[in-house]
């Protein structure tokens, strides 16, 4: 990992991610520089009927409303619904919520594995977090939740029903979910768990070939990686190209996602904010040494692809380190800042625009794949056994006099293929990309 400038560790706390979003942390793994700021806008003065307006409206809400209503209560809504009717990433947070966001920071919190979104007075799902019960039930991103323990989410309780995802572990909660496409929602009985994120993965595809998932953007991802990375190498030897899968990988920190990207770039920029602060206006550059050594990459996406997974997509697109493969992501192309107004209670605010190395912003397009695959599941054909496959079956034939004893010539590799294009088809799919670009790899590499 790479020193942290100090300037840019003074700055204001930023993060990538949805609901709840994370603090940032010190970056790492990055350099920065500020861009001026804008030049502040013209005064807009309050004007003075608009505070009588909003002071009739409050006294009408005390004296008339159905129903006793606190000061903190209406002063609370008030303060939320100013926020939320600038874009769905601002919002007003109070105790729970700073604890909420430092538990999905470190990946340590008690619930179901979702990650939502708040769209129009509906819960959207951006993603499930691997392993965790919403995973194993089979919720997928842009489900929609229409109810939580049979009431319906509606824009008047939608707040409270976000919290009912979490809870203690072993308590039961039944989600009503509305499958991208379909018409008639399904019920899922789940149970809460303690939840712990182990945001990378990594394993062998096939001998040459890695798979790394990263599930989300966490404090400790980086380090992560680069050390299941180490020990990988250890094992099997430096690979011949990588598949990264950051499908349904909803986002997390900014600098975390920097980090990440800087370990597969030996040089260019990685990602660039601007705002209106001088602190939102920042560069991130990438530093010399790629854990690959610049084998072949190909990267897989989703629409779950989402914020800080987009910047990693964006970044290894632009320099043309990595294939996308899959399907178009989310598009959340916005930077929010944490704001503490006192020790329990902070503004998420949306402060800056984040945009590619190629000054590209994605917001609300997305990154479009470079090659587009559907979200198939294949089944394997039934057919007949054949008596007659090769010359190797006909009777008295000569044999080669290069073949070992015992070699089974039969073993072409399609077996293998085949079971993984039945487990996942885009990985496999990307897999017969990426042996392809190995193969031009290694030629340019001799010439």
């Amino acid at each position: 990992m790479h020193p942290i400038p100090r300037a840019l560790a003074c700055a204001v706390t930023a993060a990538l991610a949805f609901a709840p979003l994370h603090a940032q942390q010190a970056p790492a793994s990055a350099a920065s520089s500020a861009t001026p700021a804008k030049a502040a806008s013209a005064p807009d003065p309050v004007d003075l009927d608009d505070v009588r307006n909003f002071s009739r409206v409050y006294e009408v809400i005390r004296q008339a409303y159905v129903e006793p209503v606190d000061n903190k209560t209406l002063m609370k809504a008030a303060i939320s619904g100013m926020l939320s009717g600038l874009d769905p990433h601002s919002e007003y947070l109070d105790k729970q919520g700073l604890q909420q966001l430092s538990e999905d920071t470190t990946g340590q919190y008690s619930g179901l594995g979702i990650e939502v979104l708040e769209v129009d007075g509906t819960l959207r799902i951006i993603a499930p977090i691997d392993d965790t019960p919403a995973a194993r039930a089979g919720i997928k991103p842009g489900d929609t939740i229409a109810k939580i323990n049979g009431k319906p989410v509606d824009p008047e309780n939608v707040d409270d029903m976000f919290k009912l995802l979490r809870g203690e572990p072993g308590s039961k909660v039944t989600l009503s979910i509305l499958h991208e496409n379909s018409d008639q929602p399904i019920d899922m009985h789940l149970v809460r768990e303690q939840i712990s994120v182990t945001s990378v993965k990594l394993r062998e595809l096939q001998p040459g070939y890695t798979y790394i998932r990263v599930s989300q953007f966490q404090e400790d991802t980086a380090d992560d990686l680069e050390r299941k990375f180490a020990a990988y190498v250890t094992k099997h030897g430096q690979p011949k190209g990588a598949v990264l899968d950051l499908r349904s990988n909803p986002g997390g920190l900014l600098t975390s996602a920097v980090a990440v990207s800087d370990d597969f770039l030996d040089a260019g920029g990685i990602v660039s904010t601007r705002g209106r602060l001088a602190d939102a206006n920042m560069k991130f550059d990438a530093h010399p040494g790629d854990l690959l050594q610049g084998a072949p990459m190909v990267l897989l996406a989703d629409n779950g692809t989402a914020s800080a997974a987009e910047i990693v997509a964006g970044a290894l697109k632009d320099n043309h380190r990595a294939l996308i493969v899959g399907r178009r992501t989310f598009g959340k192309g916005v930077v929010q800042t944490v704001l503490p107004l006192d020790a329990d209670h902070a503004v998420k605010l949306t402060t800056a625009r984040y945009y590619t190395p190629n000054g590209t912003s994605i917001q609300a397009e997305g990154i479009k794949p470079d090659i587009a695959l559907a979200e198939l599941t294949v089944n394997q054909a039934d057919s007949q056994p054949e008596l007659i496959n090769s010359e190797a079956d006909l009777k008295h034939h000569l044999a080669n006099e290069n073949t070992a004893a015992m070699q089974d010539i039969d073993n072409d590799g399609s077996a293998e293929n085949a079971k993984l294009a039945t487990q996942d088809y885009t990985l496999a799919q990307a897999l017969n990309i990426l042996k392809g670009l190995a193969l031009g790899h290694r030629a340019d590499a001799v010439k």
